[in-house]
C-alpha cells in the first residue's frame, strides 16, 4: 500500500448562510475557486496529473444536485479531461471525501487527487427541495431517524444531563479560543480570499436590499465579543424549556474546502513538503435521536483499528455540531479539553454541512505542525445516528 499525503488544504472564509457574502454565490463555484487556488500554490504540478476530485456536500439538491464535483472541475483550471464524483454522509462528507480518495492513492490505483466539501445553505434555499415520501416502516418503526439535528442536540442534553451553563461555558470557551487563533494569524493560512458579488439589506423595514461587490477573506460568523451573561439570556432555539439555543449552536453557514492529495512518492518526485499522512477512517452508527454522540464510538473503533489509545493522540477536532454532543463526547471519551478543539470551532466558525470535516483536517494538520507533534483526530456526528473519524499524521 502507498502511504498517502495531504501536500494542501485550502478552503474560503465562512459566509453567514442567506445574509452573508456568499449569498449570491453558487457552491460549484466556490469549489472550482479552490480547486484553482490549490493548483496556482502548486505550480510543478501538471493539472492534468490530478486524477480525479472527490467532492463532499451533505445535502444535494437543486443548484447541489446532479454531480456537482464534475460541474466544478469543469469550471476549474482542471479541463474536462479530469472527472469528478460527489458523495454524501451528511456532515462528515468533507473527510469521507478525503478518505475516498487516500484510499485510492493508496491501493495504487491513482497518484494524484483533489477532494473536499462544500455547502451552500443560502444555495438550498435559491432552488425548492425535491418532494419526496417518507419511508412508512421508517416512520413506523423508527420516526426518530427524521428528527430535526436540534431536536437530538436536546435529547443528548436530557439524557446524558449536559447542563445549559456547561454549554454555554462551552460555547464562550469556543468564541474564545478562535479569537485568539485569528489574533495570532493561524485562521489566514487556512482561507484563499475569494471575490464574489452578494445582497445586503439596505433597509430592514422595508426589505429593501441591493447587490454589492465584496471580498471574502475571513471567516464572517465569530462574534469574539461573547459574555457569558449573553449566552444564559439566550431563549431555547428548538423546544420550550430546552437548553440547545443559537448561541450553543454552530452556526448556519456558506464555504468550500479542498485537499491535494498525493503518494509520498510523487510529491517527493516534485519536491514537495506536505502537511502530513492520511492514517485511516472509520464510521459507526447509533441510535438516530442521539446522533451527536457518534464520536463515542466512531472513536475507540479507530483507535482499535490502528492499535492506538488516545493517550497516543496530540490533538482531537471534533465537530462542534451542538455544545451539548460536543461536551458529551469529549468527557464520555476522557479527551483532555487542552487538546480537544484548541482553535475554537463550528459554534464559533460555522458550520457548512459537507464542507466541515475537510476544513477540520487541514486545521488539524496546520495545528499538529505548530505544535510539533505527530498524531491527531478528527471526528464528527452524522445526522441519522452516525460518527467519523479520521486519523492523520503531521510531517
Amino acid at each position: 500500500m502507498n502511504n498517502v499525503v495531504i501536500v494542501d488544504s485550502i478552503r474560503t472564509g465562512l459566509a453567514k448562510a442567506h445574509r452573508g457574502t456568499f449569498n449570491l454565490t453558487r457552491s460549484d463555484d466556490l469549489v472550482a475557486h479552490c480547486i484553482d487556488a490549490l493548483l496556482e500554490r502548486t505550480p510543478d504540478l501538471d493539472p492534468q496529473s490530478v486524477e480525479d476530485v472527490v467532492l463532499g456536500c451533505g445535502r444535494q439538491v437543486g443548484e447541489q444536485s446532479a454531480n456537482i464535483a464534475r460541474d466544478a472541475v469543469v469550471l476549474s483550471k482542471l479541463g474536462v479531461n479530469v472527472a469528478g464524483t460527489t458523495i454524501s454522509r451528511a456532515c462528515s462528507s468533507g473527510l469521507n471525501s478525503i478518505a475516498v480518495a487516500a484510499n485510492q492513492i493508496a491501493s495504487g490505483c491513482a497518484e494524484v487527487m483533489i477532494a473536499g466539501g462544500v455547502e451552500s445553505i443560502s444555495g438550498l434555499s435559491r432552488g425548492k427541495d425535491a418532494e419526496f415520501a417518507q419511508n412508512q416502516r421508517l416512520l413506523d418503526e423508527k420516526p426518530d431517524i427524521f428528527m430535526a439535528m436540534g431536536n437530538t442536540a436536546e435529547v443528548v442534553a436530557r439524557r446524558y444531563q449536559v447542563t445549559r451553563e456547561s454549554q454555554d461555558a462551552y460555547a464562550l470557551q469556543s468564541q474564545q479560543r478562535y479569537a485568539a487563533a485569528v489574533d495570532a494569524g493561524y485562521v489566514s493560512e487556512e482561507i484563499v480570499p475569494m471575490t464574489v458579488q452578494w445582497r445586503r439589506v439596505i433597509d430592514k423595514a422595508s426589505g429593501e436590499t441591493e447587490v454589492v461587490e465584496g471580498t471574502v477573506d475571513r471567516d464572517e460568523c465569530n462574534r469574539p465579543n461573547t459574555k457569558i451573561e449573553g449566552l444564559s439570556g439566550l431563549v431555547p432555539a428548538f423546544e420550550e424549556g430546552g437548553s440547545v439555543t443559537a448561541g450553543n449552536s454552530s452556526q448556519l453557514s456558506d464555504g468550500a474546502s479542498m485537499s491535494l492529495l498525493m503518494s509520498e512518492q510523487r510529491a517527493e518526485q516534485l519536491g514537495l513538503e506536505p502537511l502530513g499522512y492520511f492514517r485511516g477512517f472509520v464510521v459507526a452508527g447509533c441510535e438516530p435521536d442521539e446522533m451527536g454522540i457518534g464520536p463515542v464510538f466512531a472513536i475507540p473503533r479507530l483507535l482499535e483499528k490502528k492499535g492506538l489509545s488516545l493517550a497516543d493522540i496530540d490533538l482531537v477536532e471534533l465537530n462542534e455540531a451542538f455544545a451539548s454532543q460536543c461536551l458529551y463526547s469529549r468527557d464520555r471519551l476522557g479527551i483532555d479539553n487542552e487538546i480537544y478543539n484548541v482553535n475554537g470551532g463550528s459554534i464559533a466558525i460555522g458550520h457548512p454541512f459537507g464542507m466541515t470535516g475537510a476544513r477540520l483536517t487541514g486545521g488539524l494538520l496546520r495545528e499538529l505542525r505548530r505544535r510539533k507533534k505527530k498524531l491527531g483526530i478528527v471526528s464528527m456526528c452524522i445526522g441519522k445516528g452516525m460518527g467519523a473519524a479520521g486519523l492523520f499524521e503531521a510531517c
